[in-house]
């Protein structure tokens, strides 16, 4: 076989594999809204495979800027086991810290992008802060799937390319008046997929 056909061979075969992994992959969408029925935002909603069965791959890293003398984005999600950088874009020095169970780690006074991300390699609530400007907080939800979505204005989120497969399906929101007690329903994957949740929340 010439050259150029083993090439188009291999490009077909590569097709054929990707059609036949989307073909196997589904969306979830969820609805997530309060106790008086308004639509919630930054609520994350994740799926936990019934099977067991979780793919090998690293899990992605992500970043929590400071940006104004705040964490931008107030709430991120991330699988355990990530690397999560936290660049310092103010003109001042900022001292990241926490003292949550699931990670307890300080970046002391700096600019710029510390030369080391932080790895979270435990699943949980992590609440972060800094030493010098009080007001400044952000919550990090480590979890045990790759599998995760955060909610829009609209309380709309869509957790994507999820395998054929069973799910638990939860979700949090860093104002909900139980923080510890996850509303939690179980879902197939399928054409059509969609759930909702109403959580009981506190006045901010």
């Amino acid at each position: 076989m010439g050259l150029s056909k083993r090439i188009i061979s291999a490009l077909l075969f590569s097709a054929s594999s990707f059609l036949s992994i989307s073909a196997n992959a589904a969306g979830m969408r969820v609805q997530v809204a309060d106790q008086l029925g308004a639509p919630v935002m930054d609520a994350i909603v994740y799926a936990v495979p019934v099977s067991g069965k979780l793919p090998a791959a690293k899990p992605a890293g992500a970043v929590i800027d400071q940006i104004k003398r705040q964490f931008v984005p107030l709430v991120s999600v991330a699988q355990t086991g990530a690397a999560i950088t936290f660049p310092n874009k103010d003109n001042i020095e900022h001292d990241v810290y926490s003292f949550s169970p699931a990670k307890r780690f300080e970046l002391n006074l700096y600019h710029g992008i510390p030369a080391k991300p932080v790895v979270f390699d435990n699943p949980g609530l992590v609440v972060m802060g800094c030493n010098i400007h009080d007001t400044m907080v952000a919550y990090l939800l480590l979890v045990d799937t790759p599998y995760f979505a955060k909610t829009d204005a609209n309380g709309h989120a869509n957790i994507d390319n999820l395998p054929a497969d069973s799910y638990k399906l939860m979700v949090w929101h860093y104002r909900m008046t139980e923080p510890n007690a996850l509303p939690t329903q179980k879902v197939s994957t399928g054409s059509d997929s969609s759930a909702k949740f109403t959580l009981q929340l506190k006045t901010e």
